[in-house]
């Protein structure tokens, strides 16, 4: 039976935990031939979340370091589910939606599925300044990366075990959300998106809108360099010449279909054909370094 890993960051959400874990719809996911993992990232709480978790029946993973991405860097490499799901622990997000959300993935072959709060939003669920700062995130994803995420601010998602391994996100703060996306948008991945029903919050807001705001906004036009600059030189290294032989290159930004990689062949022609050399078996240092910038974002 494969298992679907759930993966929740928390920082003081202990008042808000019983209700989120019965929202975990284990039964109805088991009905269609999936056991659940629940694994709950506790970020250096200080109300006894992490104990209250585990008395619920979660996986808990502790992360000293404070940070919405820093809490998913530790918690999804701990999951052993092939299909990967997330979703706060302030009850805003309908975890019970997930055997209607992993039915799409799996039926559509998708890498990434990405959750979109706007589209059905609930009156009083989300401020009007911050349904204003998500339209224009969005919509200057939309610009830089020629998004096709309607909410690109989103916390729930699901993706595959493969994609994370291949996506790279590294943002530690609140810029890990958009940061996966466009991962799985430029990267070449499947992707869809589909509507959820986005709830008022439980508890005390963690989030601080005008700092995250403008971190994740600087995010985005760093982010954007770093593309650029990774598909120039991914160019540059298709259409250049090494020595006497022929080479093949791997280019792992963008990654332009499903496959673990892409190869390109550039010929030398110096008098005769020579036969190619497989990035796989030698590959340049300008090459290594590719690959190093690409991981990083």
């Amino acid at each position: 039976m494969p298992t679907l890993s759930i993966v929740i960051p928390a920082l003081n959400e202990a008042e808000n935990l019983p209700r989120v874990a019965a929202g975990i719809p284990r039964a109805a996911l088991a009905e269609i031939g999936w056991e659940t993992e629940v694994i709950l990232v506790d970020n250096a709480s200080t109300d006894g979340t992490g104990q209250i978790a585990r008395d619920l029946g979660m996986t808990v993973v502790y992360q000293p370091n404070r940070g919405y991405g820093n809490a998913y860097l530790a918690g999804i490499p701990a999951a052993r589910g092939s299909v990967i799901a997330t979703g706060d622990a302030d009850c805003t997000y309908p975890f019970e939606d997930l055997p209607r959300l992993l039915g799409r993935l799996v039926t559509d072959e998708l890498d990434f599925l990405n959750t979109d709060r706007l589209s059905q939003l609930r009156q009083g669920a989300m401020s009007p300044h911050h349904i204003g700062a998500n339209l224009v995130f969005t919509g200057v994803t939309k610009v830089l990366f020629r998004s096709p995420f309607r909410d690109s601010q989103s916390g729930m998602w699901l993706f595959t075990r493969d994609f994370w391994d291949k996506a790279g996100v590294r943002s530690p703060g609140m810029a890990f959300s958009q940061e996966i996306k466009m991962a799985a948008h430029v990267g070449g991945f499947r992707v869809a998106e589909v509507p959820i029903e986005y709830r008022v919050r439980g508890g005390e807001k963690k989030l601080n809108s005008l700092s995250d705001g403008m971190r994740n906004m600087s995010h985005l036009f760093v982010h954007r360099a770093k593309v650029a600059k990774g598909q120039r030189r991914a160019r540059q290294l298709e259409t250049g010449v090494t020595g006497l032989r022929s080479y093949s290159v791997r280019v792992p930004f963008p990654r332009r279909s499903r496959q673990e990689a892409q190869h390109l062949s550039v010929v030398a022609r110096t008098g005769g054909p020579a036969a190619p050399v497989f990035a796989d078996a030698s590959r340049s240092e300008a090459v290594q370094e590719l690959d190093r910038q690409s991981a990083t974002g």
